[in-house]
């Protein structure tokens, strides 16, 4: 299905910034908010940063994005969605690299105690540093906050 389908699929209307924003995210890598409007800006001109906030709020409450919130990172938005994959992220540069569930069914890992929530997934983030990163001489414990990740 292409944007469009998608969109009028969710009961969102179909408009050019929301198109450059999934085209945008899909394209680039765990991107902030801040690097999607700089995409959507290139693609489309003056389009706001409430829009594009709005935007992503929307598309990811419709479920054609993901967010997700690494620690000591803005938010990030993804296109891959459905499944319960999880995240490397570079304690270094920010980078940020989807790894395939740890194993079985979602949710990935069983709580020892549900504490009577029906759980419905999982969310594992792995910490180190990336290839590059390393060969460059980074430290394991060098932590950059709100590091912006390579090609973002």
């Amino acid at each position: 299905m292409d944007d469009a389908a998608a969109l009028r699929a969710a009961g969102l209307r179909v408009t050019a910034s929301r198109l450059a924003i999934l085209d945008a995210i899909r394209l680039g890598n765990h991107l902030d908010a801040d690097r999607v409007a700089r995409a959507v800006r290139e693609r489309v001109g003056h389009v706001s940063t409430q829009a594009v906030y709005d935007s992503l709020h929307a598309l990811t409450g419709a479920g054609l994005l993901r967010r997700i919130e690494p620690a000591g990172s803005p938010a990030r938005y993804e296109a891959r969605v459905g499944d319960n994959h999880h995240h490397l992220v570079c304690r270094r540069c920010g980078e940020v690299t989807d790894v395939d569930c740890v194993t079985g069914r979602a949710p990935c890992l069983e709580p020892s105690q549900t504490h009577g929530y029906d759980i419905d997934e999982a969310e594992v983030v792995f910490w180190g540093v990336c290839p590059e990163c390393r060969s460059a001489g980074a430290a394991p414990d060098a932590r950059t906050p709100g590091a912006t990740p390579r090609g973002a």
